[in-house]
Formats: structure tokens, sequence, C-alpha cells
């Protein structure tokens, strides 16, 4: 299919195909920067997690030190405000404190996604869309006296392109919003559980 087609195209579904065109690049720019970021959150969460597993005892130092190397982390932030309260002996205590941050992260981890959340819904749609406009534009030759019944058909094949390109950027969008949903619930279980070994060691 050239250029020149697709513009056709394009043009018969009143410019709808030029939007989903872009959203489809904004999701590929979303899934590109949440997966890279989530997968660089869930390696130093199993690091941090397993750096506290590994602790005998409660060597502050060296959980501090991590937790400077991983402040910009969530998981590290988790840790980072454990140490912050030495004198709190309380578990309760000190895993409601360690709940504030898990509870301030977590917008911080998720973002974006509402954004793919919405262009997979939106895509069929825009689609759905394109194609009534694209049809409208076909049945309209109608009215010609000369009008042949491929120009109708050829219409209607042409306006379902809008359709099958607003239900592909939904499958793409799904299938990755899906996964990094995945990655986002790993993340806050790795702050669960971080916080569940912060409380046993330091209290």
């Amino acid at each position: 299919m050239s250029i020149q087609e697709l513009i056709h195209i394009a043009g018969v579904s009143g410019g709808i195909l030029y939007v989903i065109i872009f959203i489809l690049l904004v999701a590929l720019v979303i899934i590109i920067d949440r997966t890279w970021y989530l997968a660089k959150i869930v390696r130093q969460g199993e690091l941090i997690a397993h750096t506290v597993l590994e602790t005998e005892g409660v060597d502050r130092d060296a959980l501090m030190d991590l937790a400077v190397r991983t402040a910009k982390y969530p998981q590290g932030a988790v840790l980072e405000v454990a140490l912050k309260y030495p004198d709190v002996k309380d578990p309760v205590r000190l895993a409601d404190l360690i709940e504030e941050t898990i509870l301030l992260q977590a917008p911080r981890i998720d973002r974006g996604l509402w954004a793919l959340d919405t262009i997979v819904t939106l895509g069929p749609l825009l689609g759905l869309l394109g194609t009534i406009v694209g049809i409208f534009e076909a049945f309209k030759v109608l009215g010609a006296a000369d009008t042949a019944p491929t120009k109708v058909t050829g219409g209607v094949a042409e306006a379902l392109v809008a359709t099958a390109a607003g239900l592909f950027v939904a499958i793409i969008g799904l299938v990755f919003f899906n996964g990094l949903n995945n990655r986002v619930r790993l993340i806050l279980h790795q702050m669960e559980a971080i916080k569940v070994m912060l409380v046993n060691r330091l209290t």
C-alpha cells in the first residue's frame, strides 16, 4: 500500500486515521518509558530485599548506606524512612510509618498508565467513528446516476481500515498495559515485603 493510498484512506475516514496514528505514537512512548523505568525499579527492589534479608542482626550503617544509594527508588524510600526512627520499638507504629511512605510512593510508580488505559479504550472507538464517516461518504455516491456498485463496496472496504487500525492500537496497548500493571503490583509487593523485613529486624 503506497503513501498516496494511505493518505486517501485517511481522508475517507475524515482524518480520524491521523488521530489513531498519533495515539499509537503516544502509546509507544509511554510503553517504552514505563517499561524501562519499572524494570529498573524491580531490579533495585530485588537488590534491597536481598540485602535486608541477608542482614544478620541490625547493621544500621550498612542499611543507611544502601538507603542513600537507592533513595530515588520507591523501595529505597521505604528503607530510608524505617531508619529515620531508631527510637521506635513498637512494630505497629513502625509499620504505620513505613506504610505512609508506601502510599505516597504508589502514584509515582504507576504514573502515566492511566493514559495507556485511555488509549486502549479510545482506539476502537476512534476506529469505529472513522469507519462510520467513511461509510457515510461511500453511500453518498449512490445519489449519482452513473454509480457503479464497486465504488460503494470499495469505499466501505476503505472505511473499515480505520476500525482495523483502532483495534490494532488497542491490542498493542492492552498487552503492554497488563504487563506494566503486573510490574506495578510486583513493586508494591516488594515494598510490603521490605516493610515486613525491616519491622522484624528493627523492633
